[in-house]
């Protein structure tokens, strides 16, 4: 791949076998070429959506190898790395190379988040960024991290040359611009798609949207129409995804995201333990959503 990842890029969910409760090969594929086929740049890998926490490093490997043979080389695939130490981090990121993806996408580690040091997460990414042998990009998630990635590590790396940009799910704005300003070369991706026309006016590259796994057209239909200078198409795509993401992946997380892609006609299948499905009332919930959409 020639240049940086753009567009809208689906952190992909990882299905798995209802039997055997393995990662379904098959399964991967099709949902991989579904999103792409609707517009999507590119492919994120067992990201959070993909429930990267709940995989081994051997399906970790199996997934991006999978997932390789089936995005074409006009497109990003992108393995989320974050790990909990700096040493596994970097071994996560060799396998990404190793795989074939043209870049990664790195968390804050989570577990001993209350006492690491703003200077000891610096230099966690740093040495990453030395190490790794694609480019990373960094993943701000509070939320589920607890440790934010903040302006002023962002300014700390702005000019390592192996980092080029960051995605934002703070879902707070002021953060996302404050980005802007500390690394003005990098490209910045929106996690939250109800924020993505937003964020697209600040000067964002793309989103990174769990949403594109059930909503792939209708999201990269706001970055095509912004682009093409549709301010008001780009306003209307926006205006129907915002719920979407509020409701089925902010409310409800993975298990939400993959009982709307069954209900879409995709391959969701079961989360894996201790996630827990979605019960008929949710998906019951989800499919009035998603027909108020136009998208059942």
């Amino acid at each position: 791949m020639s240049g940086r990842p753009h567009g809208l890029l689906v952190p992909l969910t990882t299905p798995f076998d209802r039997a055997t409760g393995d990662v379904a090969p098959v399964d991967l594929r099709e949902n991989a070429r579904a999103v792409l086929a609707a517009g999507a740049t590119g492919i994120v890998a067992a990201g959070s959506t993909g429930e990267a926490s709940l995989l081994s490093e051997a399906e970790y490997r199996q997934v991006l190898g999978w997932l390789r043979d089936v995005v074409p080389d006009d497109a990003w695939l992108v393995a989320g790395a974050g790990r909990e130490s700096t040493r596994a981090t970097i071994a996560a990121c060799d396998v990404a190379g190793e795989e074939g993806a043209n870049a990664v996408l790195v968390r804050a580690p989570a577990y001993y988040a209350p006492v690491i040091t703003p200077q000891g997460l610096l230099d966690h990414f740093q040495r990453v960024a030395d190490e790794s042998p694609v480019p990373l990009l960094l993943y701000n998630f509070p939320e589920y991290t607890h440790l934010p990635v903040t302006e002023a590590l962002v300014s700390g790396l702005a000019g390592h040359e192996n980092v080029w940009g960051a995605k934002d799910s703070s879902g707070d704005l002021k953060n996302f611009a404050a980005y802007r300003d500390a690394a003005p070369d990098w490209t910045l991706f929106m996690g939250p798609a109800a924020l993505y026309y937003a964020a697209l006016e600040l000067g964002a590259g793309g989103a990174i949207a769990a949403a594109g796994c059930f909503a792939a057209a209708e999201i990269a239909a706001i970055g095509i129409a912004f682009d093409a200078g549709d301010r008001a198409g780009a306003g209307r795509a926006q205006e129907r995804v915002a719920p979407l993401h509020k409701e089925i992946v902010g409310r409800r997380g993975v298990p939400g995201v993959k009982a709307a892609m069954d209900l879409v006609g995709m391959v969701g299948g079961p989360v894996r333990s201790p996630l827990t499905d979605l019960d008929t009332g949710g998906r019951d919930k989800i499919a009035k959503l998603l027909r108020k959409a136009k998208l059942l």
